[in-house]
C-alpha cells in the first residue's frame, strides 16, 4: 500500500484482535435454525439495486462497538468483492477484501487471519447486485426516513445477521449493522461517500507472502 494510501485512511486502535473481525467481518458464524422468508417490497428491492449499482465507493467511517468503544477511519469499495478498511493510527489493523478472500491484519505484530469472502457478510455488501428474493431477507421495514433491511444466510452467518440501512429518498447506504451470535451488536456508520472512482489495483492486494509466512506463536 503507498504512503499516500496510508495518510489517507486512519483510526483509533481497537479494543481487541477478536472484536475487531467479529464487529468488521463477523466471520464464519455456527450452525443455527432456518430463517423465515420475507417478501421484500419493490421498493426496498428498487434501494437495494440502487446501492449494488454504484461500482466503487470512498468514505469516511465510523464504528460503535457492543460496549459503546467507538472508532473511525476510512474505507474504499469496488464492486464486486474488493473492500478495504484502514483503521485510524495508532491501530495497526486493516481488513482488505480482494474479491477471494478476506484478510484482518496487525502491521505492528505482523499476523494476518485470512477468511473465504464468501463466509463472511462482507460478500452481501460487496456483491453484484443485493436479491432480495431469496431466502436471505429476514426482515424490511420501510419508514419515513429510513428504510431497513435485514439479512441473514445460515451458512454465512449462524445465528447472526447484517442489517442495512439506507435514506429511501436517495437510496443511499447510512449504516450496517452485525448483530451476532450473543445478540450484541456493533454498527458502522459511514458518510462523506464518493463513488465513481478508480482505485489503484494496490489498494485491495492482499499480502500472501506475508500471511502465509507468517509465524505463529
Amino acid at each position: 500500500m503507498t504512503d499516500k494510501t496510508e495518510r489517507d485512511a486512519r483510526m483509533p486502535v481497537m479494543a481487541s484482535r477478536r472484536k475487531f473481525v467479529l464487529g468488521t467481518a463477523a466471520f464464519m458464524a455456527c450452525a443455527a435454525l432456518p430463517f423465515p422468508v420475507f417478501a421484500a417490497p419493490s421498493a426496498a428491492q428498487q434501494i437495494a439495486d440502487h446501492f449494488s449499482s454504484v461500482k466503487t465507493m470512498m468514505g469516511e467511517f465510523v464504528q460503535f462497538g457492543p460496549r459503546g468503544e467507538q472508532t473511525g477511519g476510512k474505507f474504499f469499495i469496488e464492486r464486486p468483492g474488493k473492500l478495504r478498511f484502514n483503521y485510524e493510527k495508532p491501530s495497526p489493523m486493516r481488513v482488505i477484501s480482494d474479491g477471494k478472500n478476506v484478510v484482518i491484519g496487525n502491521t505492528k505484530l505482523k499476523t494476518w487471519d485470512l477468511y473465504p469472502l464468501n463466509k463472511t457478510p462482507l460478500s452481501l455488501l460487496l456483491a453484484e447486485r443485493i436479491d432480495l428474493g431469496n431466502q436471505m431477507v429476514r426482515d424490511v421495514k420501510q419508514e419515513a426516513d429510513l428504510t431497513t433491511i435485514v439479512l441473514g444466510d445460515r451458512t454465512i452467518f449462524g445465528d447472526s445477521t447484517i442489517t442495512l440501512m439506507f435514506d429511501p429518498k436517495s437510496y443511499e447506504l447510512r449504516q450496517w449493522t452485525i448483530t451476532d451470535m450473543q445478540k450484541k451488536d456493533t454498527s458502522v456508520m459511514i458518510f462523506n461517500v464518493q463513488s465513481g472512482l478508480q482505485f489503484d489495483p494496490s489498494v485491495f492486494e492482499i499480502p500472501y507472502a506475508e500471511v502465509h509466512g507468517q509465524k505463529r506463536g
